[in-house]
């Protein structure tokens, strides 16, 4: 193939098109302002400090200034041109030289670097402007000089030597245009991203910004002034780490041959239920926040779910996993431009699942044993069933006779006068709750039992007591308890039953009664078996409704 020919197969992209397109690469404004951070780091920065200013005309800035090495002209020359050079240190949290690029474009269409390496030296300075690549139609950087501005923000963000990053034309900086530009509305967007923005580089950057974390050099970040306090997922403070010793390390083999080592543990928060208002707020416990949080080189590029290993369940919410590796493993996790994207070979998924799958059932298990703690600690109200019981005209035994010590009702029922029974006998009952109510003392694995009770110590009304230690209980009454008609139902069918067990029942026929309702319990026992037990947020819708119905 001749020269020329050769010169012919050179198709350089359209400059406008690809610009442009490059803004879409998948960046949020959390995302892209922490791939500048990045940046910051792996120039050797001790501080990065980060402004978000709204004019009065509604212009957006977004400014992160950091006290690193620094550039000299040249090197800034390069770090601007997409598809930077490789930087020297390999563990650097940069990796394809487009993070700069790609993030800075995805929120404005103009975004400038200015830079010195030292006090003495002359401030450097060039932008993109995609309005001006696009009018011109090529790929050319703008050299704009240095304005009062750009001195100020540098000596407050960067201080002597360092890099400054301005975004500005910052059009997809918030999801809409507001008819008052610079107004309320638009200040209290700008507001919202802010503080999303500190809780996301809380997390991303948690092993750097904290200081008692030896695992990373430490850095401060600021934004609009104030410090970003690290956010550390695992809550160690409160929480257990799991995993024996032989289990935290994952050896891996990547294209080369070569094997290289990947950090594991898996960590076991407490129930919310144990914390105070102030450690829940720490500990953040969600259904979407267990799972996987994993680190490259120490920075978090992907936290929360199970990156399709498990469903996300709310009884395994209690554990998070760490998941750390170096950039060695990059290429067999398939880091995406943004770093915020991770890929387990099949093989890997299932030695992970084998480690991790009894933990995650240890943390289910704590999880239910709370949940099922708190229910049983949950009152349900029946106010409204122990009415209605109390003003029909239903047909039962009537009780002639109690003895408490030895719990027997004498009764006159449909076969005749004078039956004694051996159920439950209750005095001083509240009248609330004389015909239906919920217990925790039964210890037969019974659904139900009959009893007779009283608001003092005559006068005996037919009863059910409901066991609140039943799955049923546990996983159907508690998801219907802010549903008054569902919970009167079911008041009414157990009752139901109680009193014709007590109006058809004599010594005889009480253990096919009893053999009866132990069938019916261990068949619901069975049949729930598979259904999660009722969740907090259950618990707590049920709570209004109950306070509503008490009224």
């Amino acid at each position: 193939m001749s020269h020329a020919e050769a010169q012919d197969l050179t198709n350089l992209p359209d400059p406008s098109r690809l610009i442009y397109g490059l803004r879409d690469t998948g960046y949020d404004f959390n995302t892209a302002a922490a791939d500048i951070v990045d940046n910051s780091i792996a120039a050797g920065a001790t501080e990065v400090n980060i402004r978000v200013t709204l004019e009065k005309d509604g212009r957006k800035f977004v400014y992160f200034g950091d006290n690193g090495s620094g550039m000299s002209s040249s090197e800034l020359f390069h770090a601007m041109r997409y598809g930077a050079p490789k930087r020297q240190n390999l563990k650097s949290l940069g990796k394809f030289g487009l993070g700069l690029k790609t993030a800075s474009s995805s929120i404005g269409k103009k975004f400038t670097i200015i830079t010195r390496k030292d006090a003495s030296a002359p401030l450097e300075k060039l932008a993109w402007d995609l309005e001006h690549v696009e009018l011109e139609n090529k790929w050319e950087m703008l050299k704009e000089p240095i304005t009062p501005t750009d001195d100020f923000y540098f000596s407050e963000l960067c201080g002597d030597k360092g890099t400054l990053v301005i975004w500005s034309k910052c059009d997809r900086l918030l999801d809409k245009d507001y008819e008052e530009a610079g107004g309320t509305k638009e200040k209290n967007a700008i507001r919202t991203r802010v503080n999303k923005l500190r809780d996301h580089l809380a997390l991303v950057f948690h092993r750097f910004i904290d200081p008692t974390d030896k695992r990373e050099r430490n850095v401060s970040i600021t934004l609009d002034g104030t410090a970003v306090q690290a956010w550390n997922p695992f809550y160690p403070e409160k929480s257990e780490q799991v995993l024996p010793p032989h289990a935290r390390a994952l050896k891996i083999q990547v294209e080369d041959g070569s094997v290289h080592e990947a950090k594991l543990a898996a960590w076991i928060l407490p129930h919310r239920k144990t914390l105070t208002d102030e450690e829940n707020k720490i500990a953040k416990i969600s259904n979407r926040a267990q799972g996987f949080y994993v680190y490259r080189e120490g920075r978090v590029i992907h936290w929360g779910g199970w990156l399709g290993l498990f469903d996300l369940e709310p009884h395994f919410s209690l554990i998070r996993v760490e998941f750390d590796f170096d950039h060695l493993l990059d290429e067999a996790f398939k880091i995406d431009v943004k770093k915020s994207k991770v890929l387990f070979d099949p093989a890997l998924e299932e030695v992970l699942d084998k480690i991790l799958t009894p933990f995650r059932n240890e943390a289910n298990n704590r999880y239910r044993r709370k949940e099922r703690t708190i229910a049983a600690e949950t009152v349900i109200n029946h106010q409204s069933a122990n009415k209605t019981i109390a003003a029909s005209n239903t047909q039962t035994a009537s009780v002639s006779a109690v003895d408490i010590a030895t719990q027997t009702a004498t009764v006159n029922n449909r076969l005749g006068q004078g039956i004694k029974l051996h159920i439950p006998v209750e005095n001083n009952v509240n009248v609330k709750s004389i015909y239906v109510e919920t217990v925790d003392d039964m210890t037969s694995g019974l659904l139900w039992e009959p009893a007779v009770r009283s608001p003092n110590q005559s006068g005996h009304h037919v009863s059910v007591r409901i066991n609140k230690h039943h799955d049923f209980f546990q996983k159907v009454y508690l998801r219907a308890g802010s549903q008054g008609y569902t919970v009167d139902g079911i008041d009414y069918l157990l009752w139901a039953f109680a009193a014709a067990e007590i109006n058809n029942s004599n010594p005889e026929l009480a253990a096919v009664f009893e053999d009866l309702r132990d069938e019916i319990s261990s068949n619901l026992r069975k049949l729930l078996r598979d259904t999660p037990a009722a969740s907090e947020d259950d618990i707590e819708e049920l709570l209004p409704a109950q306070a509503g119905a008490e009224q």
